[in-house]
């Protein structure tokens, strides 16, 4: 028997209705992969042959060094290892006259997000060593490529802190704000919002100290300096993000007077 034409459905409403039903068995997928926060989770880049150089590079240090201090990040972080010829781009001897008495071992790596530094805490990045400190900068990429804001980078942020401690229970964090950069409106709201937030979680942390430094690479109209970013040197500047060798300088005295009390007394 034929449906009256009234109660028939229209042949543009019947795909829709196929279309639909047809997404279903699909849901719960779809909602428990919008779950997971990325920024949280470890993610290698052992695909790109100069990072899987380098990852298995620094395990070699790791197995053969007693670093008393350990710094962890991105190219922020790998910048120490730079050296001149141009003053603003020679960042060693500030390195080894901040960090040289501890054996400091630097483990920070170029484009690494959050993800990547928790991929690199399960691989064994910090087995075998023992610091007293470790001086934590992570995050500027999250906001980059990505796009993880601050309610994706905070956790992911925090993860990271959740590791070390697990790794390493006798070692101090010294969590470092995310540090200001001229790249988008955007990515300076989220920055604020990281470091507030961080600074709210680890105010009470007996192990993990949070400091917000960024303030040492701003000039008098509160905007980050060109000339305390590599960038600031380029011919055209567009972006802000990397402290250039004086930049860092400025964080390291920043943070020298908690870091001397944490290193006392010898060992």
């Amino acid at each position: 028997m034929t449906a009256p034409a009234a109660l028939r459905p229209s042949r543009r409403a019947a795909v829709r209705l196929a279309a639909a039903l047809a997404v279903l068995p699909l849901l719960p997928a779809a909602l428990a992969r919008a779950a997971v926060n990325l920024a949280a989770v470890p993610i290698g880049r052992m695909d790109l042959p100069w990072w899987r150089r380098r990852f298995l590079a620094t395990l070699q240090q790791v197995r053969h060094s007693r670093p008393e201090l350990v710094w962890l990040g991105d190219s922020i972080t790998q910048n120490w290892e730079r050296t001149g010829p141009q003053p603003w781009a020679d960042y060693q001897p500030i390195w080894q006259r901040e960090y040289g008495r501890y054996q400091a071992l630097n483990l920070g790596f170029i484009g690494d997000t959050t993800a990547s530094v928790l991929w690199r805490l399960d691989h064994g990045q910090v087995d075998s060593i023992d610091p007293r400190v470790v001086i934590v900068l992570i995050g500027a990429n999250n906001l980059g490529r990505p796009h993880w804001g601050a309610d994706l980078t905070v956790p992911g942020i925090e993860a990271v802190v959740n590791k070390l401690r697990q790794l390493l229970p006798r070692s101090r964090v010294l969590l470092l704000g995310v540090l200001p950069s001229k790249r988008s409106a955007w990515i300076s709201e989220q920055t604020a919002k990281i470091n507030a937030a961080l600074a709210q979680r680890y105010a009470h942390s007996e192990h993990v100290r949070f400091a917000d430094v960024g303030h040492v690479l701003l000039g008098a109209d509160g905007q980050p300096d060109p000339q305390l970013y590599l960038e600031g040197h380029t011919a055209h500047p567009g972006v802000l993000l990397h402290p250039d060798a004086q930049g860092m300088e400025r964080i390291a005295q920043a943070i020298a007077p908690l870091l001397h009390d944490w290193m006392q007394p010898p060992r």
